[in-house]
């Protein structure tokens, strides 16, 4: 069933089994104070090593770009060594995982900097609140990144990539969506820099190109990949003209050689409530000649199609994957899909429930003849 889905894909130096991938998806779950992954977090990606590529839950570079209590990180030798269990369960499992790069610019309360206002293209503030150590607090105003501290933070991408080759992954992902701080360079709502990294897309894209050369520096273009978010509204994050910034960010991922580009367009309907504007994977496939990856609210019989139509080369699930560990495997023999419970508390609260205690269908199967 759904065949399209079932063939091998090649990302560079990464061969994926089959073209049903994990998204990334932000869990929660790091042992604190440190941010250190730990045996639970073995447990989640071992359980999920069933899909063609893991693309892990977002992991901060640095302290500085570190905002979501016990989000894991990837800056400390403790990280490292954290890390390098899950990887080494995944792979022994047969899958394939990379690392999602994270720095959130601007949505990093000061609660978590000592006070310290966070960084951003321009100084600007995220609209609503953020999630602290002690509550909901709202977002304050962000310190434009000066032109002399930019290669500080590009070489923290370089030394989170580093780690991350260390720590036994297949490749890092660079987190440029979401309205995190690859994202806010890009787009003008939250750029307003009139230096040559703000005004036309050529000069929007500057930070972008340089992050992924850093890490291309650290690793090589076939192990790197990037997550672009380019269709409207995105925590104060937006451009009017979409198509013009991310199809010079297409180029810039043609020019590099990037091993994959995965693309968040949720529709109308979609679980994050996204305004109706059109849909980029077209221009990125005019641009882009590498793996393209689209995410976002998709059954089945959709990725089929889209896969095997040619739009897409895989597809990444978020969420259908908290509750499936074994998604792929119901996909091939037309199981029912699990519903998530406990939702949303169980994404981002601690402990084992709505993380590792979801069974796989033959588990459910083999319970209910037990039950008979």
């Amino acid at each position: 069933m759904h065949d399209a889905l079932f063939t091998p894909v090649t990302l560079g130096a990464i061969t994926a089994a089959n073209r049903i991938f994990m998204a990334p998806l932000t869990r929660a779950r790091a042992t604190m104070p440190g941010r250190v992954p730990n045996a639970m977090m073995q447990t989640y990606y071992r359980q999920r090593a069933g899909a063609g590529l893991i693309i892990s839950e977002a992991t901060g570079i640095s302290v500085e770009g570190s905002g979501w209590p016990t989000a894991p990180g990837i800056w400390s030798e403790e990280q490292v060594e954290g890390w390098k269990p899950v990887t080494e369960a995944v792979h022994e499992a047969g899958g394939r995982i990379v690392l999602q790069l994270w720095h959130m610019g601007r949505t990093v309360h000061p609660d978590f900097l000592g006070g310290q206002p966070p960084v951003s293209a321009s100084a600007t503030t995220a609209p609503g609140h953020a999630h602290t150590p002690t509550g909901r607090q709202p977002y304050e105003q962000a310190r434009a990144l000066p032109k002399d501290e930019i290669p500080r933070v590009v070489e923290d991408y370089a030394k989170a990539t580093a780690n991350a080759k260390a720590a036994g992954f297949d490749g890092v992902q660079l987190h440029g969506a979401n309205g995190y701080l690859v994202d806010q360079f890009l787009r003008s709502s939250s750029n307003l820099r009139d230096d040559e990294y703000g005004g036309s897309p050529q000069n929007r894209v500057r930070f972008m190109r340089e992050v992924l050369e850093a890490i291309i520096g650290e690793w090589s273009a076939d192990r790197v990949g990037i997550r672009l978010s380019p269709n409207g509204d995105t925590q104060g994050v937006d451009d009017p003209d979409p198509a013009s910034i991310f199809g010079e960010a297409a180029k810039v991922a043609q020019e590099l050689g990037l091993n994959h580009v995965e693309l968040r367009q949720p529709g109308p309907d979609g679980t994050f409530g996204a305004t109706e504007v059109p849909q980029q994977d077209a221009l990125f496939r005019e641009h882009y000649k590498g793996v393209l990856v689209l995410n976002s609210d998709y059954t089945a019989e959709k990725a089929a199609a889209d896969v095997e139509s040619g739009r897409a080369d895989a597809i990444s699930f978020g969420r259908p994957f908290i509750s499936n560990p074994d998604l792929p495997e119901r996909i091939r023999v037309g199981a029912p899909w699990a519903e998530n419970v406990n939702v949303p508390e169980s994404w981002y609260m601690p402990g084992a429930a709505g993380y590792v205690d979801y069974p796989t269908w033959a588990e459910e199967q083999a319970a209910k003849a037990d039950a008979e």
